[in-house]
């Protein structure tokens, strides 16, 4: 699946320079609760998730926050601590077993600079980031928490097999009671 996400977002591009982004790329298995970066340490890799769901979350004052659910066929990282080499401020955590692909800070740096196709992929990749992550925050501001789950049930179903209950209201911006309350009245 890696290698087809690669083909499918550069497919005008040339085979040696997808060759190459490919092979700075290696497998990472995690197990369920496996921790991809803890929280006060440096995040080693930036990733795309072949299989797999990671939970971004903080401690706050010994509480759990969760802060983002990554999910299968996209890239993650705790970014500023893996571009910076500084210790992460929130914790990366496998929700089920994941099959990564990873890419160390060394051979990331050198594809930025030695290939336009990875730049641009990059970019996009961060481009479309910052759209879900504006659109995330202003639903948080302007839908009810029913508003927020309805639009979850139509955009990502498949979380509310996956995902346990907790760490999905959590993600809405509700307590796990609301939650509950809310899947009740809403099929």
């Amino acid at each position: 699946m890696f290698v087809h996400f690669i083909t499918a977002i550069t497919p005008n591009d040339s085979a040696k320079e997808r060759t190459e982004i490919i092979q700075s790329f290696r497998q990472l298995n995690l197990k369920k609760h496996e921790m991809f970066v803890k929280q006060d340490e440096v995040c080693r890799y930036f990733c795309y998730i072949e299989n797999g769901i990671l939970q971004h979350a903080v401690d706050v004052e010994g509480d759990e926050k969760t802060t983002y659910i990554a999910l299968k066929n996209t890239v993650t990282s705790s970014l500023y601590s893996f571009l910076h080499q500084t210790p992460s401020r929130k914790s990366i955590k496998a929700l089920t077993d994941c099959v990564l692909w990873v890419i160390d800070l060394e051979h990331f740096i050198k594809l930025k600079a030695n290939s336009n196709t990875f730049s641009q992929l990059y970019y996009g990749i961060l481009e479309k980031q910052i759209c879900l992550i504006d659109e995330y925050r202003i639903d948080l501001l302007t839908l009810t928490p029913e508003e927020r789950y309805k639009k979850l049930l139509v955009s990502e179903p498949q979380l509310l097999q996956e995902v346990p209950l907790h760490y999905l209201a959590a993600f809405l911006g509700i307590s796990s009671r609301h939650m509950s309350r809310i899947r009740k009245t809403i099929k």
